[in-house]
């Protein structure tokens, strides 16, 4: 029998990196790879690669906990992001973990050896692999890498000039002194309209609806202040603490008090928007409340500056027809376009598209429970990473690195080799809830009735609540009843030095 790793990480992006390093760190006996589908390091902040590329929330919670952002913005663009993530693999001792072009196609528990058995294609020819290990980490975000959300637009082929995705976006792509429509009104297109307003003869962001929008300040200067006067540990801890504070209030603040926050957003947007204001409001008044689907973050007021200038403008409609050079409207209006690009989104997948069974049998993710928005119900020895949809995804992939640390000690300790979460017998009649609850952006309820459900009570909620979640996991004890675990059935063959130890 092959070797059987400890753990193996699926997924080498800010995710995966961070949890390698807390493995790393904490775990020091514990045998483990990183296995990453591409050939190159940094997730979304390598494949992205569209103008303006950035992040859309501050690097002080999107950064690792044990690593301070130096740079001097905390709204950084992707490249900046990247460095940063590549670093701190490089500091940590990670590049030689990680094994580039690993297609995880499909994983099997078998409870008999114990473990997972994967199935992998290696490489352009798509040799085939098998991989052994005790506990499977899946580190490979939310979204497809293949291809974004398309919608099918009427007319779409009889387009003559560019039509793109920002997922995908084309490397010698020119777009000075051209007619540019984009199609969204989210992050990304938030993002691309005053980049490419810069050299773009028009640049148009069509949106079928409003979305909320803040504007903050790229730099922090407190943060920059701290850093000059304290140790780059403490300035940055004191910084990741404010700004959590300050996204757990807002949106705590949106939910119990929707209409005071939408004031308050006016109020900004006013102030952004100077003298545009009164003819430009109807694009950024969503008819939803703040949070009920993610915000925008505007740096600098980049957007409005752009909109103020001259150089960009909002468009709000529905779409009748793509054209041969442009799209006409249901309004019946029409706009000329030498390049589209369909910033509508991603599309999203559980698990990174691996499908997973238990002796051979499919296992049906659905039809699971969600353990504390990271395990699942009935599948032994797998941890899945899911960022928070109100904060930063770091702050709970974070979280989750050292939970999952914590756990594997105390299986070490206790002298088992499995772990699975277990609906408790009183628990048969609980209410089942969408994975992601309360949240009606509509990448989200396209998929949710793929992803397991969450309950109405711990251990089986995932409350999206950073400061919540941190006090349960440094305080949880590891022998709940929604645990059941297995001692090791055979350390002969072909286990991993440390867990012939714990046997």
């Amino acid at each position: 029998m092959s070797e059987i790793l400890d753990v193996v990480i699926v997924g080498e992006g800010l995710s995966g990196i961070g949890t390698a390093c807390h493995l790393k760190r904490n775990c020091p006996d514990r045998s483990f790879v990183v296995l990453e589908r591409r050939a190159a390091s940094g997730g979304t902040w390598d494949l992205f690669r569209y103008p303006g590329i950035r992040s859309d929330s501050d690097m002080y919670t999107l950064g690792y906990n044990f690593k301070p952002w130096e740079e001097g913005k905390a709204i950084a663009d992707g490249p900046s992001i990247l460095k940063y993530v590549r670093e701190t693999a490089t500091e940590h001792g990670i590049d030689s973990l990680i094994e580039y072009e690993q297609h995880v196609k499909d994983a099997n528990w078998d409870s008999d050896a114990q473990c997972w058995v994967l199935n992998i294609l290696v490489g352009a020819d798509e040799t085939p692999r098998e991989l052994r290990t005790r506990f499977l980490m899946s580190c490979a975000g939310y979204y497809k890498y293949d291809h974004g959300y398309q919608p099918d637009f009427p007319g779409r082929e009889q387009f003559t000039g560019d039509f793109i995705h920002p997922q995908h976006w084309p490397e010698d792509l020119d777009y000075s002194d051209k007619k540019v429509v984009i199609i969204g009104s989210g992050a990304t297109a938030v993002t691309l309209l005053p980049a490419l307003a810069e050299k773009a003869a028009d640049t148009v962001m069509l949106q079928r609806s409003p979305t909320w929008m803040v504007s903050r300040p790229s730099s922090d200067w407190l943060a920059n202040l701290l850093r000059a006067i304290l140790p780059s540990s403490w300035a940055y801890a004191l910084t990741r603490f404010k700004n959590t504070m300050f996204q757990h209030w807002l949106y705590r603040r949106s939910r119990r008090t929707p209409e005071k926050v939408r004031e308050m957003l006016f109020k900004g947007l006013r102030r952004s928007l100077g003298t545009a204001a009164e003819s430009q409001m109807e694009h950024f008044t969503p008819s939803y409340d703040p949070w009920d689907q993610r915000m925008c973050l505007v740096p600098d007021d980049d957007l409005f500056a752009a909109i103020r200038e001259g150089k960009g403008r909002i468009v709000t409609a529905e779409i009748e027809e793509i054209l041969p050079r442009g799209i006409r409207l249901k309004s019946g209006e029409q706009l000329d376009a030498d390049i589209i690009v369909s910033a509508t989104g991603l599309e999203m997948e559980i698990l990174g598209g691996v499908q997973i069974a238990v002796d051979g049998e499919p296992f049906d993710v659905p039809a699971s429970w969600a353990y504390r928005g990271m395990m699942f119900s009935g599948l032994p020895n797998l941890l899945a990473v899911f960022g928070y949809i109100n904060a930063s995804w770091t702050l709970r992939a974070d979280l989750c690195a050292s939970w999952l640390c914590d756990l594997l000690n105390h299986m070490q300790d206790k002298g088992v080799a499995v772990v699975t979460p277990t609906l408790e017998d009183s628990l048969d009649e609980m209410e089942p809830r969408p994975y992601i609850d309360d949240f009606s952006a509509g990448y989200m309820r396209r998929v949710m009735h793929r992803f397991p459900k969450q309950g109405d009570r711990d251990p089986w909620i995932n409350s999206q609540r950073f400061l919540l979640e941190r006090k349960q996991f440094s305080e949880m004890n590891f022998d709940e009843e929604a645990l059941r675990y297995e001692s090791l059935k055979c350390a002969a063959e072909g286990s991993s030095e440390s867990l012939e130890q714990a046997a």
